[in-house]
């Protein structure tokens, strides 16, 4: 293992090249059903789209293997309850870094359907990346803020609508849904300046997860909740998690069910079904930031960051 022979920053530096070459070989793969996707027959549209995510599956299959060969991976993984790789879920989780999508992508492998996130619509012209969660058919959603709802009306209603009409490609198809409910990554400082009452955690955008649930509350078989704990480091968590440095974080895994009298309801209108919301994913905060206390704390390994060397 590359983690064990050379410093970090060699591993690191390797890890990430040898991840660039996967994700632009795999986007070229992309390319022809990417210009198919262009016609206007739907029964080739969706035909292009399972092609991508097989090419994007296989995608995270190779990284996997890479991973496992640079790496001593060591991760403490507990998952409390049994996932089906032919049921619909809904994913939240903490958001520390950009190596949290890496991670998720490879433990939930074969165990969920392919994730799907909801991307703002401007992150579609994003070059490779934007291109082929297009392909793939992730939602992208255009978001208003109250003065421009204000200011226009006849846009309320709107981006509820658009997902219900982006979700229904996935009732023929199983699918897992990642929401971060923290809304941006986890720093110290944030949580500072926005007085979050947890500990590890950022206040939750309750918003967003009703807006989900509303859209395409029944055809999910439960919430996966999933709460990640790296090494504290000097260092950036995604350049530590290249280079080798988080081999030992640990994840814990549990299904949470759906409350029916939550799954629909105006939360932007209804102060009451908006107040018995937030107090459920509160509730689910409260737990998490306990358990992260916990994570962080009974894990020897997890009490201090290495040395920054190399």
């Amino acid at each position: 293992m590359f983690s064990v022979i050379f410093p970090p920053s060699v591993v690191g530096l390797i890890t990430g090249a040898a991840i660039l070459t996967t994700t632009v070989g795999a986007f070229a793969l992309m390319i022809p059903a990417l210009l198919l996707k262009l016609v206007p027959y739907p029964p080739l549209q969706r035909a292009c789209s399972h092609y991508c995510v097989w090419i994007a599956s296989n995608w995270v299959s190779i990284n996997k293997v890479m991973m496992r060969l640079l790496h001593a991976v060591q991760w403490d993984v507990a998952i409390r309850t049994p996932l089906d790789p032919r049921r619909n879920y809904l994913l939240i989780g903490n958001h520390q870094s950009w190596a949290d999508i890496l991670l998720l992508f490879d433990l939930l492998h074969g165990r969920v359907p392919f994730p799907r996130f909801f991307l703002k619509h401007e992150l579609k012209y994003v070059p490779v990346i934007g291109l082929a969660c297009w392909a793939m058919d992730f939602p992208f959603m255009r978001r208003y803020s109250k003065a421009q709802l204000d200011a226009r009306p006849e846009l309320k209603g709107q981006d509820l609508e658009a997902t219900r009409r982006a979700c229904e490609l996935y009732r023929s198809e199983p699918v897992t849904v990642i929401n971060f409910l923290e809304g941006t990554r986890f720093t110290e400082a944030k949580r500072v300046a926005r007085q979050s009452p947890y500990r590890h955690l950022l206040r939750p955008k309750a918003g967003g997860m009703s807006f989900t649930l509303n859209a395409m509350g029944e055809q999910f078989a439960g919430i996966i909740d999933v709460t990640i704990a790296y090494r504290p480091s000097r260092r950036a968590y995604l350049w530590g998690w290249l280079s080798g440095e988080q081999d030992q974080l640990a994840v814990h895994v549990d299904v949470l069910p759906i409350p029916a009298e939550l799954m629909h309801g105006d939360y932007e209108s209804d102060p009451e079904f908006r107040a018995r919301f937030q107090a459920w994913i509160n509730s689910i905060w409260m737990r998490k930031d306990d358990r992260l206390e916990r994570m962080l704390k009974l894990r020897p390994a997890m009490q201090a960051p290495r040395p920054a060397h190399g």
